[in-house]
Order: C-alpha cells, then structure tokens, then sequence
C-alpha cells in the first residue's frame, strides 16, 4: 500500500473559506450538525479551520421492527448543549452566522408548533419519524406503481425513506391523534432553522431531494393528489412549505431573542437556510484544489468527482453541468448542494449500521472488547491490527477469499431500488474466534466497498465521468474502508486534513448568511470550477493495491 501526504493551499494560496471581499480578521462561524445518533457543533474560523469542537448523544426509539423515531425537544436540547460548549471562553459577538445539517427525518408539529404523535402509543415526545425508517412500505409501492412524472428524479422508483410515503403512513394510521392536528411537516434540517428564525421557509435542498419539489417548476399538484395527499395543497402547501430558499440564505432577522438565549449566542446574528447532512458533507470536500499532487483529476472538471460520505448510511454525491437520469439513483436535483450544478445521490442504507451488527452480534466480540479495552484502542482499530497479524504474505483482501457478504440487510438504496433485498453471508464454518469475526468485519467492509463501486458503474452507464473519490464522515477515518474503496472501485480516494468535513459545510452556510462571503460556490479557474470551503486540505492518496 502506498500513502502520501501532502498539504495543498487554496486557489488563491492563502486561507479562504469561500470566494469573496476581505473581511475583518477574527470573525467565527458556528456549524452544528445532526446525525442519527448524536448532535455536534463546531466554531469555525474565516479560514475554514475548526476551534472547537463538542458532541452529545440524541435519544432513539424503536417500538417495533422497521419504526425508529426520535424527539425534536431532545434533539433542540443536544443543539443548545453542544452550542454553549464550544463558545466556552470566547467573544460571543464575533460569532456572524450560524449553519445547520441534519438528517432528512420527519418533523411532525400541530398548528401552534407544538410535537405530535408519530406513533400508536400516543408519545407526541417522539414525533420524528427518522430517515431509515421503513414502516411505510405499502404506502410507497402504491406511490412507485402510478408512474408519476416527478419519480423520474428520483432514479424512476421512490425510496420508502423518502417524505410522502411517511405522510400517507401517517395520514392512513394515525389520522386522529396526528394527521387531523397537524399544522406543519419539517424535513429535521428546516425544524432547525425554524426553532432558531422562527421562519417556516425551508430548505431548496430537503425539498428538492426529499419532497418531490422542483427548484424549476415548483410543486406538483397532481402527484399529490394521484396518491391521496390532496389535502397539503391547501393554502399554499403552507403545511409542507410555500417558501423555499437556496442553502446558505439568510433567514429573516437572524437568530430570536428566546433561541440566542438558549444556544448561549448573541441575538440578531444570521442563520442559514439549511442542508441535509450528506450534503453538506458533499458540499465540504467537493471542490478542494488538488493541484499538483498528480491527482487524474487534476486536469479534469469537478464533476469528475464523487463525495462519498459514510457513517451510519453512505451517501454518493456526483455533480453535473446537465441533467443525468440514472436509473436506480437519486436525482438529478438542481442546485440541491452546488448551486447551478445538477445532483446525483446514490446510497446505502446501512454502512456504519451495518459493520456494527456484523461485530457486535459475533460470539467473539466480548473478547474483542476486552483486548481492545486492554490496548486502549477501538475495537475497529483492534480488528485492523488482527488483519494485518493474520494476513501473513498475502495481501489482506484475500483472507476474505471464502467468505462473502450480500449487504442489503437494510434493503437495496442504489442502484436496484429494492427495499425488499435482504443480506446474506456465505462461506460461514463452525468457527467463532477473533481471527473469524475479524475476518467477518473484512468481508463486510469489502461488500459495503463492492456497493459503491456498483452504484459508480450505474453512474458511469447513465453519463457520468467519475475518476476520483473524496471521502468524508466517521468511516473515513477508517483506513480499512478508505483502503477497500480504493482497491475495489480502482480510484484514488482523497481525504481532508479536516475531519470533520459535514462540520465545516455547515458552518460554510452560516458564512454565507452573514454576508461575509458572497456564494458556497463561486470561484473558476479556467475551466475549472472548486468550492473553497476549506483553507488547506492534506490528502491522503489510497491508491490500488498491486494484486500480484
């Protein structure tokens, strides 16, 4: 394996975080990003680099197969938690914007913004209905079986992890206790930025990419009503949002004076309309500027690049001048994460899920467990140094040569669009050591990297030139999966200096809100095009092994 370091500055050779005027030194920018099981925020100077840092974990339900479901109360209480943290010790007054990310759940509200129910036990503190969850799967094969024109920006075929089959769940399942009630549908990113603005505009990126909106045409009345929703068109789609802005818009009159309070921020400083997560990690490591480090896509457009960004689930960002219809994947939506460039998503629904039940439900794994704890190492580190002690002269990939795994233990994202998929592990013995389980772990990592490469494929097929991988996200720090993404797809695989890249895109649009820099995207350079949403980038280049 061959690892490179380099550091590589900005286009202009000197820290920027966007393209725009100077600015007065000492300004910050505050990110705060929601995950699927933990709130973290972020301090950000004008150069991109991270101050400071703070996570909290966020509460999770499962009350039965299939339903997941979280809290905003508790998700607010983590944003206000981790915010306080990081501005600890600092003047408060140079914070100008604050950005936020979050995962594309389903906020659910009554008229006077107040939670509601989205289950049978009649809990309005658990009134999200999260992005993974799959309890709407007769809704959504009804919804796939109209041929409506709108699925053909979502790869043809509606995910059941998408928006309006959850709304026709609810409205078919718990029509008293929450449908009749409700006042307002957020997608998570757009709760946020409501409860720190008090302004319901949401998000071009949630609904472009969740909700079926167009950033062209609007919303379609006729979806709506083919699928037995005909009652968000009322006033306006005012439930669901009649005032859409581009990420990185600056909401109303900044930040209430009851939300400062509780995020331990000054009043009256600019909030960002949002972005989904995955996106906003896209949006962090897209454009870096490469030049000079022999990189293919040195010398070829943006749109040569694919921003995976992996945890819980993995995300495959690819951009392009033009509308790209890829069968299986999500898109194209325009200006969902670069304005002006179309998207397309693809993804697996378990990834960072996915290695952990693969672990954790081994025999071996208290004994993992405890030689790590012993090593002051993490289990995932442990099992990386167990490889490298059992491969004896073989490349590491071919321990795995009896022992695969299908992943679709969630259902198939991309590019097959089947829910229904199941996963599968062949090659299993009687054995149920640590050199097993770490082998196990292997094959998983191997089949989540084969995902990726099938969903490139599809990428390629449909119009796509797609040469090099940017990595961010918790697996990214992984140097197994990075390694595996670069052996199995043949790509070179870029990383940050800065981790916490998701981060950083966030704080980017309370950037932009404040004004102090004109665009998330503005800078060419002949042909061409980067987003400076970081001063310095240091590359690790993963490139493929040699097999023989």
């Amino acid at each position: 394996m061959h690892i490179r370091l380099h550091k590589v500055k900005n286009n202009k050779g000197k820290g920027t975080m966007m393209s725009g005027g100077d600015q007065e030194p000492g300004h910050y920018y505050v990110g705060i990003d929601v995950g699927t099981g933990s709130v973290r925020a972020a301090l950000v100077d004008q150069r991109g680099i991270l101050l400071a840092f703070a996570e909290r974990p966020i509460k999770k339900w499962e009350p039965q197969f299939n339903h997941h479901e979280q809290s905003s109360e508790d998700i607010w209480a983590a944003c206000c938690h981790v915010t306080k943290k990081i501005v600890q010790g600092i003047d408060v007054h140079r914070i100008r914007g604050l950005g936020f990310d979050a995962t594309c759940s389903l906020v659910v509200l009554d008229k006077q913004f107040h939670p509601l129910p989205v289950n049978h036990e009649g809990d309005s503190y658990r009134n999200i209905i999260m992005w993974l969850d799959h309890r709407a799967v007769s809704q959504v094969h009804r919804i796939n079986k109209t041929k409506h024109d709108v699925l053909q920006y979502v790869g043809g075929v509606m995910s059941v992890e998408m928006q309006a089959p959850k709304l026709l769940w609810l409205k078919e399942n718990l029509r008293e206790t929450c449908w009749d009630k409700a006042g307002h549908f957020f997608d998570l990113p757009d709760f946020l930025s409501w409860k720190a603005t008090g302004v319901t505009a949401r998000s071009l990126c949630s609904l472009v990419c969740k909700w079926t909106y167009s950033a062209e045409k609007g919303w379609d009345d006729s979806f709506w009503k083919m699928i037995g929703l005909e009652d968000l068109i009322g006033d306006n789609y005012s439930k669901i949002g009649n005032l859409v802005l581009p990420p990185g818009t600056s909401l109303g009159s900044g930040l209430t004076p009851e939300a400062a309070k509780e995020l331990g921020l000054p009043p009256g400083i600019a909030v960002a309309a949002s972005l989904i997560d995955a996106h906003a990690g896209g949006l962090g490591v897209i454009g870096a500027d490469v030049r000079g480090y022999g990189l293919v896509c040195e010398e070829q457009p943006v749109t040569s690049r694919l921003a995976v960004i992996c945890g819980t689930s993995s995300c495959h960002m690819g951009i392009s001048k033009d509308p790209i219809f890829v069968p299986g994947v999500w898109g194209p939506y325009f200006s969902a994460m670069v304005p002006g460039f179309w998207l397309n998503e693809g993804g697996q629904s378990v990834t960072g899920k996915l290695i952990d039940h693969m672990v954790q439900s081994h025999a071996a794994f208290p004994e993992l467990q405890a030689k790590a704890t012993a090593r002051c190492q993490s289990i995932y580190a442990y099992l990386n140094s167990h490889l490298d002690l059992i491969k004896k002269a073989q490349p590491v990939g071919f321990l795995t040569v009896d022992l695969h795994v299908w992943p679709d233990f969630h259902g198939n994202r991309s590019p097959l669009a089947d829910l229904t998929l199941k996963g599968m592990v062949t090659g299993l013995t009687l054995s149920q050591g640590l050199d097993d389980l770490a082998i196990l772990y292997l094959a998983t990592v191997q089949a989540i990297a084969f995902g990726t490469r099938f969903i490139i494929e599809a990428m390629q097929t449909a119009g796509h030139s797609l040469s090099t991988l940017f990595l961010c996200g918790g697996l990214s720090k992984n140097p197994l999966f990075v390694q595996m993404h670069a052996d199995i797809t043949g790509m070179p695989v870029v990383l940050s200096q800065e981790v916490e890249s998701v981060l950083v895109g966030a704080a980017v649009l309370g950037a932009c809100a404040s004004g102090d820099f004109t665009s998330v995207q503005v800078m060419s350079l002949e042909e061409h095009l980067f987003i400076l949403s970081h001063s310095e980038y240091s590359l690790t280049l993963f490139g493929t092994r040699s097999r023989g």
